[in-house]
């Protein structure tokens, strides 16, 4: 996002992050200021932070520790009623709610849906719950300030492979195994999912910044992806396996602490509906430069590297 808004002469960014990041790009000559969201009182640092904006994006969101809900919750779900308070108190004109994929209820995966589809989540993901009660929060504000809603699929890019590895499976797939053929994959064959890259969804972030759409906008790339296309892309091929067998072998190896990623995951790749971006390509002109496919090449090639940005603080 900020490399693609440095592409825009006439916007100023100024960042909101716990800490302040260093100053090597793309952080490098934005305006920072220091607040955790997820703490009391800081309606009052947003709301000064936020005095003449002519747009706040709200991108902030906790997906560790996974074993602590209820500090995922003070940053997801509570934090974001504070930023959305303080927009509010500072007068801004347009709110971006970087929402989800994830905040849909269960749906079709033979079909897409538009943005009218329920946002109610999937109960049994805190990630999709959280997504959810947000929409629902926002719902308290659209008197007060024009919202709009991206609501992307998986977002992928190389430069986050390290990132991504850590968060969804850590020490128990090692980076290595990424640089070489991976012969078998078993996955239920209902995880069908949609990805995009990172570019692409800054990209359409801009152009709701510009055009101001109000409401949900989904953003999502082609094709497709099934677990064969997945198996495809890592160089092997997919072997089927019940959708039960797979959410066990989450649950124990999360409880037993092997991998961060709870069984929620397993169930929202199942349930999510797949997305029609039809609206943000007629109304924004958006349209993805990378295909799905070649963003998951990127996400291994970046897993595999070991690649990463300088970090930035947790948001």
């Amino acid at each position: 996002m900020l490399r693609r808004l440095a592409r825009e002469p006439d916007i100023e960014v100024h960042g909101i992050s716990r800490r302040r990041p260093g100053n090597a790009e793309p952080y490098r000559g934005v305006r920072w200021t220091p607040v955790d969201i997820g703490r009391p009182g800081a309606e009052e640092v947003l709301t000064s932070a936020f005095e003449n904006a002519d747009a706040v994006v709200h991108l902030a969101w906790l997906i560790q520790p996974s074993h602590d809900e209820r500090e995922l919750y003070r940053t997801n779900v509570a934090g974001s009623s504070r930023v959305f308070t303080a927009a509010v108190e500072a007068g801004v004109g347009h709110l971006v709610h970087m929402s989800s994929v994830g905040a849909y209820s269960p749906g079709p995966k033979d079909r897409r849906v538009d943005e009218s589809w329920p946002v109610r989540g999937v109960r049994t993901s805190f990630y999709s719950r959280h997504k959810a009660a947000v929409e629902h929060l926002l719902g308290q504000f659209e008197s007060q300030l024009l919202i709009s809603r991206p609501r992307p699929g998986l977002i992928l890019q190389s430069d986050a492979g390290s990132e991504i590895r850590d968060y969804f499976l850590g020490s128990l797939v090692p980076r290595w195994l990424f640089r070489h053929r991976i012969p078998v994959l078993p996955l239920p064959p209902g995880m069908v999912l949609q990805f995009v890259h990172a570019d692409d969804v800054a990209d359409g972030l801009a152009r709701i910044l510009r055009q101001r759409p109000h409401g949900g906008v989904n953003l999502v790339a082609e094709p497709v992806v099934t677990p064969r296309v997945l198996a495809d892309v890592l160089g092997g091929r997919h072997v089927p396996v019940p959708a039960r067998l797979m959410r066990l072998l989450a649950n124990v190896s999360w409880l037993l602490r092997l991998q961060p990623t709870p069984p929620g995951w397993v169930d929202l790749a199942l349930a999510s509906p797949l997305l029609d971006a039809s609206r943000a390509r007629d109304e924004l002109g958006w349209e993805p430069a990378v295909d799905s496919r070649e963003a998951l090449r990127a996400l291994v090639r970046g897993i595999a590297a070991g690649q990463e940005v300088d970090p930035s603080p947790v948001l």
